[in-house]
């Protein structure tokens, strides 16, 4: 696949996961300095990874809710969170992987986990 088709793949994920505001306006948007990493991440990590069909989205989306747990990346669980709720994950599914992480990540990662998830909810009016 070309880099211009992975990057419009990547832009369309991008939308129908987190909304238009984060798709190509977002990109768009970017400064000289940040412009070609956000490139990079719609083409890399949402058309060409995101973008595969072996694992359903929302199985991608847990998944990555449990490793941005392990890895303590509050901001990007948060955008996670949006985005496996868009993909047709429940709360309660979030809320078993926040568990299951608690066991292999440790509790004070799932607090932040829980803490993180529990605002998105709020802010989505699911809390």
């Amino acid at each position: 696949m070309a880099d211009d088709e992975l990057y419009e793949k990547g832009i369309a994920i991008r939308e129908e996961m987190l909304g238009p505001e984060h798709g190509r306006a977002k990109v768009e948007s970017q400064g000289d300095f940040t412009r070609e990493f956000e490139e990079l991440v719609t083409r890399y990590c949402f058309g060409s990874v995101w973008g595969r069909e072996q694992l359903p989205r929302g199985t991608r989306s847990m998944l990555t809710i449990a490793m941005l747990v392990a890895l303590g990346r509050a901001q990007e669980i948060r955008w996670h969170v949006k985005g496996a709720l868009n993909n047709g994950v429940s709360k309660e599914e979030i809320r078993e992987v926040l568990m299951q992480a608690a066991v292999y990540c440790g509790i004070p990662a799932a607090v932040d986990g829980f803490r993180n998830a529990s605002a998105v909810l709020a802010e989505m009016g699911l809390e």
